[in-house]
């Protein structure tokens, strides 16, 4: 590997343990040490053990060096999960730079958005995904010349940024002496309800992202993790932290697949796995398949499935669904082991972190009613240190030395916590306010009804009406008073929506978070069915 720098090697810790130096080379390096050809890494056609990996991030940021590419600069990656995207991680981290990974969904202002508030010198994108760069006045940008993963398909305009193909790798360098506060990563939010903020993730951010989980879901040496979740957010970046410091390996694939999801967890040998709650009722829609049980996987993070799949969906796969809470500017806050977890909820407090469920003043609420949870860690850097570029924002978000999450949530006499909705989710309609985390439930409880969205839209008397976007499970047919008439005894009557719209799709991020503002700016069409043009009258006892 010629002369460089090696960092101080760290062993694996358990959560609550003090340690220091929780970079991402030092970690490296100690997984070299620790277990160095196991394998780490794989996106199905590359493998990388703990050595190579090691080598890897030291030539890769001999690479960038020589693009100029120094300690605070930040590298935007637009990529799918391929061996390159790690290795532009790796690289990125080894020298002090901070990584931008963006949304392959990304396009015109908004990316245009992310690329000037990241003022990224560098952007290494896929052949397949650079034309949405191509396609931005890059006036203005920062950026000095693209890195294209592949051939390229069209030739870049006149006007825009040069673009050379990736460079190989060069002699190694020294690593950089970092900090565990130092940037690793700005992650942009989805931007669901707005311009996406780009999150500044420390190195030990996710070090204990990957240490918290991984005690959660029992990782050990040896296993197998799969993900097929964009390495792009940190539900999936997390993964790769799991394996580094746990002596198992990560392998991903490019997208989620409901006809190959299974095929894939027996192929890659998996024993853990990660879905959302939008893949399980999915899964479950499918015709029953021999590898739904031929497979190697105990367990599955699954934040946010829905209750009443979760029983259904672990005795036809035999993978347990763990639960949790957690969010890009925060960690695993709040979790409970498999023999511990309790169905519609997300577990408890986990050690090394404080929490609180408080007002609109910030004033804690009693247990057992409504409010916003607000986090701080115990340890440091365990949390982001704010949003990029944004300080007003950053301000607002840490008021008081907490962090709002923005989420309401319930906690219960025995620590047990229970999400209801976003705040900016909750819906006020006839002086009540009403979840619309709690409708969707109802509604998903119909076995007509796969995915539902429910949402506030204005009415006639500029308060909030309840309306529900809904896609039906395949060849089921439902007529809205039948939905509406079934909703009934599930809800209040003032919680039961006026409008429904049935569509075949709707409107997600690449992660696959429901873009309910885009459902909100659409409102009601001339497709949406209306209660009160129905003439049928709720009962209200």
């Amino acid at each position: 590997m010629g002369n460089i720098h090696m960092p101080v090697a760290i062993c694996s810790q358990a959560p609550g343990s003090n340690t220091t130096r929780l970079t991402l080379p030092d970690m490296l390096a100690a997984r070299a040490a620790r277990n160095p050809y196991a394998p780490l890494f794989s996106d199905r056609s590359t493998q990388w053990t703990g050595a190579e990996a090691l080598d890897i991030a030291a030539r890769r940021a001999g690479s960038l060096a020589a693009q100029g590419v120094g300690r605070g600069d930040r590298v935007a990656l637009l990529c799918t999960n391929r061996s390159e995207f790690m290795e532009i991680i790796l690289g990125c981290a080894w020298l002090g730079a901070i990584a931008v990974p963006i949304n392959t969904a990304s396009r015109g202002l908004q990316l245009e958005h992310i690329l000037r508030n990241s003022g990224a010198r560098l952007i290494v994108a896929e052949s397949h995904l650079v034309d949405a760069v191509y396609a931005l006045d890059s006036t203005g940008l920062a950026a000095e010349s693209v890195w294209l993963i592949g051939q390229a398909q069209s030739a870049a305009p006149a006007h825009s940024i040069r673009s050379v193909p990736l460079p190989p790798r060069a002699e190694p360098v020294e690593a950089a002496e970092l900090a565990d506060s130092d940037p690793l990563a700005i992650l942009y939010t989805s931007g669901t309800s707005g311009l996406s903020k780009g999150v500044i993730c420390s190195h030990a951010q996710f070090y204990w992202w990957g240490r918290h989980t991984a005690d959660y879901l029992g990782v050990t040496a040896g296993d197998v993790l799969y993900t097929c979740l964009p390495l792009f957010h940190t539900n999936a970046l997390n993964f790769f932290f799991q394996a580094l410091t746990c002596d198992a390996e990560l392998v991903v694939d490019r997208r989620f697949s409901a006809s190959g999801f299974f095929d894939a967890l027996v192929e890659t040998k998996a024993t853990i796995t990660s879905v959302l709650g939008a893949m399980v009722p999915i899964l479950l829609s499918r015709a029953v398949s021999p590898n739904e049980r031929a497979h190697r996987v105990r367990i599955a993070l699954a934040p946010g499935v829905p209750g009443q799949f979760q029983h259904e969906f672990t005795e036809r796969s035999g993978i347990a669904l763990l639960d949790g809470y957690g969010s890009t500017e925060t960690n695993f806050v709040i979790g409970a082991h498999i023999d511990a977890q309790r169905p519609g909820f997300m577990g408890k407090l986990t050690e090394g972190f404080d929490a609180r469920v408080v007002d609109e003043h910030d004033h804690p609420v009693p247990d057992g009613e409504a409010g916003e949870l607000i986090v701080r860690a115990d340890e440091p850097c365990a949390l982001a240190s704010g949003y990029f570029g944004m300080p007003e924002k950053t301000v607002e978000a840490w008021r008081n030395l907490w962090f709002h999450t923005g989420d309401r949530v319930i906690r219960e006499a025995d620590g047990y916590y229970r999400f209801i909705d976003r705040q900016k989710d909750a819906i006020r309609r006839r002086g009540e306010n009403i979840s619309s985390y709690e409708v969707e439930q109802a509604l998903l409880s119909h076995p007509s009804v796969e995915i539902a969205a429910v949402f506030a839209v204005r009415s006639e008397l500029a308060e909030d009406e309840v309306m529900a976007s809904l896609v039906l499970c395949d060849n089921a047919t439902l007529e809205p008073l039948e939905l509406i008439q079934y909703c009934e005894p599930r809800l209040p009557y003032f919680a039961v929506p006026r409008f429904l719209d049935f569509v075949r799709e709707l409107p997600r991020t690449e992660n696959g978070k429901i873009q309910k503002y885009k459902l909100r700016e659409a409102g009601v069409t001339e497709s949406t069915w209306d209660l009160e043009k129905s003439g049928y009258r709720l009962k209200r006892s």
